[in-house]
C-alpha cells in the first residue's frame, strides 16, 4: 500500500531542501515517522504561470510499514483509517491510496507451431517482443535497418557526407525513429501499462527521473543503450532479432497468416505483429495489394522552428531564467481556426538540434533531437498544420503521395544535395527575400541549410496557418517567432498517413486472422510510450490465444 500526497508546493528557494518537501507531505497525510517504510517522489512539475512567484509542485509517496502477518482485511481497515485521518487536508493538497499490482499476462490454450514474428524494432515491436519473450514465446523480430551502433554510423555518414542509406537511417533501424529524438516519454493516454513501460526503461538504463518528471525524457544518447539492453534480454530469453532484414510480403491462406517472405527468406508463423513505423511506405503498398483494409488518416505538415534556448527560458520564467531548480524551458502551443484546421507545436526539443531524417532519395525531411543534458544553444520544435483528405484526396495512399511531393520540393529548394531550405521567421512573415544573415539564431540542421522561400513548398492555406501560428504564439510566448527565430523545412513525418484498421477486441486486422497492426505506423499510437503500450497490448492478445512454445 502507498499513500500519495499531491499538490505539495514549494518555492524555488525551498526546492533544494527535499526534507522540507517530505515533511510537508507527511504532515498533510497525518502520518507518524514510525509508520513510514519509504518516502519517494511520485511527480515533479513547475508552475510558472506567475513569473514572479514560480513554484515547484510535487507529489510524494509513502510506503507504510505493516506486520508480515497482517491480513488483507486488516490492511484494508488500516487504509480506511488513513483516509479518514486525511480527509480534511487543507491548502489544496490531496491524499489517496495507491496500489501498484505487477503486470500480469494470461496464457491461452491454442498451439503455436512456429514463433510469432514481429516486424519492426521500434518501441511497439520492442515491448511486444520483450513481453512475449518473458512468457516463453521466443519471438522472431525483423528489422529492416541496422543495429543501433551500425545505424549511428550510417546516420553520421549521411549528415557529414550526404550519402543516404534508404534502409538504415533516422527512420529505420534498431529503436525506430525515436532513437534519434529527444526520447520524450510524455503521453496523453491513461493506461496502467505506462508505469510498466517506464519501469522497464529504467531497469534497462534510463535515468530514474523519468518516473516522476512532469515531462520525462531520456535523450538520444542514453536511449541507445536502453534499446540495446532490451534487445539483449529478448535474445537471452530465447527470442531472436534479425537486422538488415526487410519483410517483403505477408503470405495469407484462407484469410489466415501462414508466413512472411523477407529479404533473407521465408519464415513460417501463425501470428505477425506489424510494428513497422509511419515511414514504411512500401509496406503499406504491399498491404494494399494484399487487400488488407487500410484507411487514409489525417496528419500534419510544416516546418521546424528554432530559437535560442535562453530566449525561451526568459519567455517562460522571466527573471528566474537560469535558476538551477528550473528545467530547460519547454512549450506546447496550439490554435484552431473557424474551419477547424489546427496549427500547433509538436516534438519540442529544448537544447537540441534539427536533424536530417530522409528515408527516400531526393527528399528532405526534418526532425528534432536532444541529448539527455539538453545543453545545445538552440531550442526547436515542429510547427505544423493539420491536413486531411480535403488537402490530398481520398485515395488510401494519397497522404503518402502528398508527403513525398512536399519532401521533393524541399529537396529542390535546398539545392538538391540534402541541405534544407531555411529562412528567418521575419522574412517569412513579411514575405520578403529570405535572409539568414541577421537572425541571432543559427540553423542547426545536420546537413546544412540553403536560404530559400519556404512559402514555395506549401499550398497557400498551409502558409496562412503557419503565419497565424507564428504571430499568435509569439504573443503568448515572447521570443517564439521574433526577428531572431529561424525556420527550416520541412516536417512531414508527424504521424502515420495511413491506418491499418483492426478489430477493437482482438486487435487483428479486419478479416485477417493472425495479423496484428500495432503502434504508430499502424495509426494506433503517437509517441514512444503510447507505441510501447500498444505493443504490450498486442502481445497480451497473442498470449491470450496461444500457449508458449514447447
Amino acid at each position: 500500500m502507498a499513500i500519495i500526497v499531491s499538490q505539495v508546493k514549494t518555492t524555488l528557494e525551498e526546492s533544494s531542501n527535499q526534507d522540507r518537501i517530505w515533511e510537508a507531505a507527511r504532515k498533510t497525510a497525518r502520518l507518524k515517522p514510525e509508520e513510514i517504510e519509504k518516502t519517494y517522489l511520485v511527480k515533479s512539475s513547475i508552475d510558472a504561470r506567475k513569473q514572479d512567484h514560480i513554484l515547484l509542485v510535487s507529489s510524494v509517496g509513502f510506503e507504510l510499514k505493516h506486520p508480515e502477518e497482517e491480513s488483507l482485511e486488516q490492511l484494508m481497515r488500516r487504509e480506511q483509517e488513513v483516509l479518514k485521518r486525511t480527509q480534511n487536508s487543507r491548502n489544496g493538497q490531496f491524499v489517496k491510496i495507491q496500489h501498484n499490482p505487477p503486470q500480469q499476462f494470461t496464457v491461452g490454450n491454442g498451439k503455436l507451431s512456429h514463433p510469432p514474428v514481429i516486424v519492426g524494432f521500434g518501441p511497439a515491436g520492442m515491448f511486444a517482443g520483450l513481453a512475449l519473450a518473458r512468457m516463453g514465446y521466443c519471438p522472431v523480430i525483423l528489422e529492416r535497418g541496422a543495429d543501433v551502433d551500425s545505424r549511428v554510423e550510417a546516420v553520421q555518414q549521411f549528415w557529414k557526407e550526404r550519402k543516404l542509406s534508404t534502409e538504415s537511417n533516422v527512420q529505420f533501424g534498431e529503436g525506430g525513429a525515436g532513437t534519434f529524438s529527444d526520447g520524450k516519454l510524455t503521453t496523453r493516454i491513461s493506461d496502467p501499462r505506462c508505469s510498466f513501460i517506464l519501469e522497464e526503461m529504467i531497469r534497462h538504463g534510463a535515468p530514474e527521473e523519468i518516473r516522476y518528471r512532469q515531462k520525462p525524457h531520456v535523450g538520444t544518447d542514453l536511449l541507445r543503450n536502453v534499446v540495446k539492453n532490451i534487445r539483449q534480454e529478448i535474445i537471452s530469453l530465447g527470442g531472436s532479432v534479425h537486422f538488415n532484414t526487410r519483410m517483403e510480403e505477408i503470405i495469407l491462406k484462407d484469410g489466415k497468416v501462414t508466413a512472411v517472405r523477407t529479404t533473407q527468406g521465408e519464415i513460417l508463423t501463425q501470428a505477425v505483429v506489424l510494428a513497422v513505423g509511419h515511414s514504411a511506405r512500401d509496406t503499406f503498398e504491399m498491404l494494399l495489394q494484399k487487400q488488407v483494409f487500410l484507411e487514409p488518416k489525417p496528419f500534419s505538415v510544416g516546418v521546424r522552428i528554432e530559437q535560442r534556448q535562453q530566449v525561451i527560458d526568459r519567455g517562460l520564467y522571466g527573471n528566474h531564467a537560469g535558476h538551477p531548480a528550473l528545467p530547460k524551458g519547454e512549450y506546447q502551443l496550439s490554435w484552431r481556426n473557424e474551419e477547424e484546421r489546427g496549427v500547433y507545436t509538436f516534438c519540442m526539443c529544448p537544447g537540441g538540434f534539427v536533424v536530417a531524417s530522409s528515408s527516400e532519395e531526393d527528399t528532405v525531411v526534418t526532425n528534432g533531437m536532444s541529448e539527455h543534458a539538453r545543453d545545445a544553444e538552440n531550442a526547436n520544435s515542429a510547427l505544423v498544420v493539420s491536413v486531411d483528405g480535403k488537402d490530398f484526396g481520398s485515395d488510401v495512399l494519397a497522404g503518402i503521395a502528398f508527403q513525398r511531393k512536399l519532401e521533393r520540393e524541399a529537396f529542390r529548394l535546398g539545392g538538391r544535395d540534402y541541405r534544407a531550405p531555411a529562412q528567418s521567421v521575419k522574412s517569412f512573415l513579411e514575405k520578403s527575400t529570405p535572409d539568414l544573415s541577421k537572425p541571432l539564431t543559427t540553423p542547426s540542421f545536420s546537413c546544412g541549410v540553403k536560404e530559400a522561400n519556404l512559402r514555395e513548398a506549401f499550398p497557400e492555406q498551409i502558409n496562412q496557418m503557419l503565419e497565424q501560428g507564428m504571430r499568435r504564439f509569439n504573443r503568448r510566448l515572447p521570443g517564439f517567432a521574433d526577428q531572431d527565430a529561424v525556420i527550416t523545412g520541412i516536417e512531414t513525418r508527424t504521424s502515420s498517413p495511413v491506418r491499418v484498421t483492426r478489430n477493437p477486441d482482438s486487435l487483428q486486422a479486419l478479416g485477417i486472422h493472425g495479423l496484428y497492426p500495432c503502434g504508430e505506423g499502424a495509426g494506433y499510437a503517437g509517441g514512444i510510450v503510447s507505441a510501447a503500450v500498444d505493443g504490450v497490448r498486442v502481445a497480451e492478445q497473442i498470449m491470450a490465444l496461444y500457449q508458449p512454445l514447447q
